[in-house]
């Protein structure tokens, strides 16, 4: 965000909506191919594991849905109705995939898990297990892959580590896809783990085990993509670095003396509502201050981050605002 005033294209961050949904479509396609593969597991083997992966593949799968519509509905532009655009469905869609996690997945693994920590050990059929596991693996990886490969790009163009853009970043479906298939991951190595301590030992109690954490371990990721929801949907202060370049960029604008007040919020992923104070540069009169004023406004919409910009005039005795440098 180098010129907000400037708006020149090149200076722009293109949102990420085109490939977010690329995104969202692979790790769709791969979670509905894995759940298919696990729930036939799950069926011969009869193994708690392999229940509880079951439920968070069919769980990401559904999620992935709700992220698809997120998506295509927060892309609409602007209009009458809504005047800051229809970016915050991205949010309560993306709400709605952490809740289907939390209940139809980590709510089913634990649930299964505690049932089947008194059962009888039974035999299964491991090599099942392991086939689908190894094959799920491979797939969730290409998703991850194509997560981590978006993540990373963005995290370089702002100057972040990938798992701090992660937990900021105001792209919701790009955070869902990057964590829930981070926890496929994790979860298919702690199964995979259940799996073999009860051929080891014989004892059902590792499997079940394995189902909980599968479980523990959703429940965590999911509790924390509520929040950040959450946090978007009622209005996050932004400050730091996306604070420090707004403002940067509305004081190299010519016509701008000084800004004494900064409002920023989040209307929907990578689109930014700004409300600012400034003084103009010179004495002009007041009918070409309001002029003026609208032409710096106009600027500012121009950026490709900007949903819509709303200036007035800083009074004389307003204290100016400066970027930090923390």
């Amino acid at each position: 965000m180098s010129s907000v005033a400037s708006g020149k294209q090149g200076d722009r961050p293109e949102r990420e909506g085109g490939e977010s949904i690329i995104t969202v479509i692979i790790a769709f396609v791969a979670n509905l191919l894995i759940a298919v593969a696990k729930t036939g597991a799950a069926i011969i083997t009869g193994s708690a594991s392999m229940v509880a992966e079951a439920a968070h593949s069919w769980a990401d799968a559904g999620n992935e849905v709700f992220l698809i519509i997120a998506e295509r509905k927060s892309d609409r532009p602007s209009d009458e109705r809504r005047p800051l655009g229809y970016g915050k469905e991205a949010y309560v869609w993306s709400l709605f995939a952490a809740v289907g996690l939390l209940t139809a997945g980590a709510g089913v693994s634990i649930v299964h898990g505690i049932q089947e920590l008194g059962a009888e050990s039974e035999p299964e059929n491991y090599t099942i297990n392991y086939i689908v596991l190894g094959i799920a693996f491979v797939l969730e990886g290409i998703s991850f892959l194509q997560a981590l490969r978006q993540t990373r790009g963005r995290a370089r163009a702002v100057g972040l580590h990938p798992l701090t853009f992660i937990s900021r970043t105001s792209n919701p479906t790009l955070r869902a896809v990057f964590l829930e298939d981070s926890a496929a991951l994790l979860g298919l190595l702690l199964a995979g783990g259940g799996v073999a301590l009860h051929q080891v030992t014989g004892n059902a109690f590792w499997d079940a085990l394995g189902s909980i954490l599968v479980g523990v371990m959703l429940a965590l990721v999911a509790i924390f993509l509520v929040d950040r929801n959450r946090a978007f949907l009622v209005g996050e202060a932004i400050g730091g670095p996306i604070r420090n370049r707004v403002l940067q960029a509305v004081l190299d604008h010519p016509e701008v003396e000084r800004v004494t007040y900064l409002h920023l919020e989040f209307v929907g992923p990578e689109r930014l509502f700004v409300v600012a104070s400034v003084d103009l540069t010179g004495d002009s009169v007041e009918s070409d201050l309001a002029v003026r004023l609208e032409q710096v406004e106009e600027a500012i919409r121009g950026h490709d981050l900007i949903e819509t910009a709303v200036l007035s005039l800083s009074l004389p005795h307003e204290e100016s605002l400066v970027p930090s440098t923390s």
